[in-house]
């Protein structure tokens, strides 16, 4: 199915049964709110979600309880019930903030999430040349334009590719297959994997 778009949604890491929604970066205030970095689109599904799951850095996974969110400078900031003081607080500085993978919204026809894309396989055509395998998608960017932009390696190389519907012939997320017909030359505006990366780099 050709897409509408990529959302980064419900989807800054998938990670079996669970969706990384936010990551919590520091204390916010005095009494137990934490500052975090958002991998949703739909923020206000917070209202909702009030019964979330933290993931720490060592790979442990505990239930919160969500009393109140509201958004401060690009953030949303967090408070959980039982996390009443700062250094509560510090102790979940850097868990991933996380909802069962059945839980997340509902996309409509032709938009997909960008976890379930990182990964799938690129074959693509340009002008008359056969259908080349290029390699996965190792992430999606965001903010370079219009459209999103799938990250795909080939090797040592790398594309940058527009996720848009006069490209994408076909996506088959179950195949994990991504089937794209390119301008010709759009291949040969690839970058080494050396260079610094402008697009998300997952928590």
């Amino acid at each position: 199915m050709p897409p509408r778009g990529a959302r980064q949604s419900e989807d800054g890491v998938s990670e079996g049964a669970f969706i990384t929604i936010a990551r919590v970066v520091k204390p916010q205030g005095r009494v137990g709110e934490v500052s975090a970095e958002l991998f949703t689109d739909f923020p206000e599904r917070f209202a909702e979600r009030r019964h979330l799951f933290a993931l720490d850095t060592t790979g442990n996974r505990r239930e919160l309880e969500l009393e109140d969110f509201w958004p401060h400078k690009g953030r949303m900031v967090l408070k959980f019930s039982g996390i009443d003081s700062i250094d509560d607080a510090l102790n979940l500085a850097g868990v991933e903030i996380q909802i069962p993978r059945e839980q997340r919204a509902q996309l409509e026809e032709g938009s997909f999430f960008v976890s379930d894309l990182v990964g799938c396989r690129v074959f693509a055509s340009t002008g008359d040349a056969e259908v080349r395998e290029l390699g996965p998608v190792t992430d999606v960017v965001f903010g370079a334009g219009e459209a999103p932009l799938l990250q795909v390696r080939e090797a040592a190389r790398e594309f940058l590719i527009p996720f848009v519907e006069s490209y994408t012939k076909r996506v088959d997320l179950d195949a994990r297959r991504i089937e794209l017909v390119l301008p010709e030359g759009m291949l040969e505006l690839d970058a080494p994997l050396s260079r610094p990366k402008t697009g998300r780099s997952g928590p």
